[in-house]
């Protein structure tokens, strides 16, 4: 009997980024990817050429979704910061297990040492940048930072402790990861806060992720 066609790509990325978790860089297959969405390795062929293929278009719709991750949780929360806690704690979503961050550090790793791959997790790193940073300049216009904050070195300094704070979690293992992101990040913007601003992390972050987890 002839299986369904009908499997949207954005399934099977979501699907590619959960057995990365489960499997690291050696386990992720075209046939283990098929296997979780319900179809045979030659559709994957068909759609995407190969492993490569699959990870070059996961990396693309990881930078798709950094900008509308940014609406959906600004549209949900009252403020750009808890929207910003929001927006760091759910790529977290994920990562459940010290292992499975551990395999998504794998995957970076590769990135970093292959040329056309390196581009594309650029590229999800400027996004997120981006995001960070338009977030935290709504604060700074709207009075939840305080007057005279450097919007632009207070996004690298989110960006560099955020990504340290998942390898300590992983080593520590305290909490869950999108927790210590959260007191990380509260930590971070403690200095710039306004007095009547309220807590970033006050608000519930939403949980379900689409494509990979940006590495550190």
């Amino acid at each position: 009997m002839a299986r369904p066609r009908g499997v949207d790509d954005i399934v099977i990325l979501r699907a590619t980024a959960e057995v990365m978790g489960r499997v690291g860089p050696a386990g992720l297959t075209l046939a283990a990817v098929a296997r979780e969405v319900g179809l045979v390795p030659g559709t994957l062929v068909q759609r995407f050429g190969s492993k490569r293929g699959l990870l070059l278009a996961l990396a693309d719709r990881s930078v798709r979704d950094a900008a509308e991750w940014t609406g959906q949780v600004r549209r949900t929360h009252d403020s750009a910061l808890a929207a910003l806690t929001a927006l760091v704690t759910r790529s977290a979503a994920p990562l459940a297990t010290p292992q499975s961050y551990a395999h998504h550090l794998a995957f970076l790793c590769l990135d970093l040492t292959d040329p056309e791959l390196y581009e594309h997790a650029l590229t999800v790193h400027r996004a997120h940048t981006r995001a960070v940073g338009d977030l935290l300049a709504e604060a700074a216009d709207t009075g939840e930072l305080r007057p005279g904050t450097d919007v632009a070195a207070l996004t690298r300094t989110v960006r560099a402790v955020t990504a340290g704070a998942g390898l300590t979690w992983a080593l520590e293992r305290e909490g869950t990861l999108a927790q210590c992101l959260s007191a990380e990040l509260d930590a971070v913007l403690a200095p710039h806060v306004t007095s009547t601003s309220p807590s970033p992390s006050a608000s519930p972050s939403p949980s379900t992720s689409v494509s990979a987890p940006e590495g550190p």
